[in-house]
């Protein structure tokens, strides 16, 4: 079809050349012939009303027959008269359709087709065949989304290394799950300051986030236990020395007539030698106290105290509730003065069942969409993520190279234009095509493409043999957050969002063949 402009545009018609052999017209003729002519041009510039009202008649006549018929019927004729009076397009080249202009349908292909065709340029390389290489202790990931193995390989060329320096053309990476409190280096600016390529800690902010919980490593789902231990809370706590006020806090609920039992090396009053959480599952509270107050460091003690069953009252990382299975299901000591209130409130839901109940109502309907896509996260073992994350560098620098600049990642066809855009899931590498109109551009319209492409696909999502099977679902896909490839978790999970319709429009313009992940729950 041709665009409207092309509507507007005048057709000139060359003069015909006369035949030599043709003698010339007298003026009388030539009078005729020019009255004649100018006769039929008055009856063709009625022609496209003429044709109109008697297609107008035809949908009246036809009144009564099927209307899918019908419209076919009036379409097939109107494109015909539309197509017998519009000159012949050429067909057009990749360039055209970077410059804007009608593909069309002139090749048969629609413009998912073509899109799928012209922007499938080749990467560099074949992961499957040259795996991405890390040097480091013996592993080889065969279950990983990419090609991904560790190792010594004598002249081999690795794409990373733990620790510095490393040679040239090879990322250094920096993988710590210690507190940057005590480990200076661990703070993500201070890595960069050194000459980090690659960050790995506890911190979500970082490159490949390392974390202290899975649900491999904890059932967090097992069944709560009677508290049949007289005392509120218990305490596992053996560094004294820790740089915040966790032992301030402990001494502060226990003026409060929180009773609490020790069995860690700090304010000992039971024995030590305890499965510390077969010894949390008789408690009502657990004591969660890290050793330091920093976004991110949530270690086991606060996800042991989830399996166990209690409720974790917790000193540590600021933003605890970004971690928390529900509302509501623990407490937070964020400052020293706040243990008179906890204490309070501890006492409170010991006394009242139903409210104790609801703070763990979530083992009993599972935890929130949030938790769960905190903890998937982890489904993906971090040395694969690592790989993921150093393959996905490689292609974004293939993808600075003038062939894929070319890309046309967009189809214009009259007055719409189809957006080529690439998805994966979180903990995948391999991208899937989806594509979008420019008159329904939409994030509604996005996730409903990405359902769409996914469930034909029959997806599994990458957490389904790692969650704890009441937690796994059926077949259906839910999406929870769909953001821009290469984002931190901290961004994916907590502060990224397209504002409006108008904010994720824009990207998908200003980013041809845009990028995007999506994180299933």
């Amino acid at each position: 079809m041709a665009t409207a402009s092309a509507n507007h545009r005048q057709h000139l018609k060359p003069e015909e050349p006369r035949d030599p052999g043709i003698p010339s017209m007298s003026h009388s003729s030539s009078s005729s012939f020019t009255t004649s002519n100018s006769n039929k041009k008055k009856w063709s510039n009625f022609l496209p009303i003429l044709v109109g009202l008697v297609v107008m008649g035809e949908i009246a006549f036809l009144g009564r027959l099927d209307m899918v018929k019908n419209a076919d019927l009036v379409n097939s004729w109107a494109d015909s008269f539309y197509h017998f009076t519009q000159p012949v397009l050429p067909s057009l080249s990749t360039q055209d359709a970077l410059l804007g202009h009608d593909r069309g349908s002139e090749d048969g292909d629609s413009c998912e087709a073509w899109l799928e065709k012209e922007d499938s340029v080749p990467y560099s390389r074949d992961f499957n065949k040259d795996p991405i290489f890390v040097h480091g202790n013996d592993e080889e990931w065969k279950t990983c989304a990419v090609g991904c193995k560790f190792g010594f390989q004598g002249g081999k060329k690795p794409d990373a290394g733990f620790g510095m320096p490393q040679q040239p053309g090879t990322a250094s990476v920096l993988r710590s799950m210690e507190s940057a409190t005590y480990y200076a280096e661990n703070n993500i600016a201070m890595a960069r300051r050194r000459g980090y390529d690659v960050v790995m800690t506890t911190s979500l902010s970082s490159d490949v986030p390392v974390g202290y919980f899975s649900w491999a490593e904890y059932d967090i789902m097992a069944p709560v236990q009677p508290k049949t231990e007289s005392a509120l809370a218990a305490a596992f706590i053996s560094n004294c020395g820790a740089r915040n006020f966790r032992l301030q806090a402990l001494v502060a609920l226990e003026n409060a007539n929180i009773r609490i039992d020790s069995y860690g090396g700090c304010h000992r009053n039971r024995d030590g030698r305890v499965d510390k959480v077969e010894t949390l599952k008789r408690y009502k509270f657990s004591l969660a106290f890290e050793n330091s107050n920093e976004e991110d460091y949530v270690t086991e003690n606060f996800f042991q105290s989830l399996v166990a069953g209690t409720i974790p009252v917790v000193i540590g990382a600021p933003n605890i509730q970004d971690f928390a299975p529900s509302s509501g299901s623990l407490l937070h000591i964020s400052k020293l003065e706040d243990a008179d209130s906890v204490a309070k409130t501890m006492k409170y839901l010991a006394q009242n069942r139903t409210a104790y109940n609801e703070s763990l109502r979530w083992k009993f309907e599972g935890p929130s969409d949030s938790f769960k896509a905190l903890v998937d996260m982890a489904a993906v073992h971090s040395s694969c993520r690592l790989c993921i994350y150093l393959a996905t560098k490689i292609q974004e620098k293939d993808e600075e190279s003038p062939e894929f600049r070319k890309r046309p990642c967009k189809c214009i066809n009259g007055l719409k234009t189809t957006y080529h855009i690439y998805v994966r899931e979180r903990g995948r590498f391999e991208m899937e095509s989806v594509f979008l109109r420019s008159d329904n551009l939409t994030m509604e319209a996005l996730s409903s493409a990405v359902l769409s492409k996914f469930q034909s696909l029959k997806h599994v999502p990458v957490w389904k043999p790692e969650r704890p099977e009441s937690l796994r679902g059926r077949d259906e896909l839910k999406i929870y957050k769909i953001y821009p490839v290469g984002m931190t978790q901290r961004q994916a999970l907590y502060t990224f969002r397209f504002k409006d319709n108008s904010d994720f429009r824009n990207h998908i313009e200003t980013h041809p063949c845009a990028k995007l992940e999506v994180i299933f729950v």
